[in-house]
């Protein structure tokens, strides 16, 4: 029973689809369409239209499929362990401290290879 729901829904979702392209294309048209109105009317238009297509794509078998990955990245985050202010400053002194070194010995090597390169061109 519950394939031939999901079955069901899936004939509905091409519709849902083209109602949510139509609906954006409304939105970009519309906007441009009427450019001599004031700008808060049309980010209105915008704002509603997009917000109703959102909703509508939700609704879909691919939506649904969308908010769960939403859910579960936020879930994901949440167990992310941050490190310390004190981490994070001694981690980018380590680093400054690294790139300084290396540019230094960088620029050493380019100064001999230059003087050398000087002294057998003449």
């Amino acid at each position: 029973m519950k394939h031939n729901a999901e079955v069901q829904e899936s004939r509905h979702d091409g519709l849902k689809w083209a109602v949510v392209v139509t609906l954006v294309t409304l939105a970009v048209v519309g906007n441009t369409y009427y450019a001599d109105q004031a700008l808060l009317y049309r980010v209105l238009g915008v704002v509603v239209l997009c917000l109703g297509a959102a909703g509508i794509a939700l609704t879909t078998a691919r939506g649904r499929d969308l908010a769960e990955l939403a859910k579960n990245a936020k879930k994901e985050i949440q167990r992310v362990v941050w490190p310390t202010r004190p981490e994070t400053v001694q981690t980018t002194a380590i680093v400054l401290v690294a790139v300084l070194i290396v540019g230094l010995m960088l620029w050493l090597i380019d100064t001999l290879l230059s003087w050398a390169m000087s002294g057998v061109i003449g």
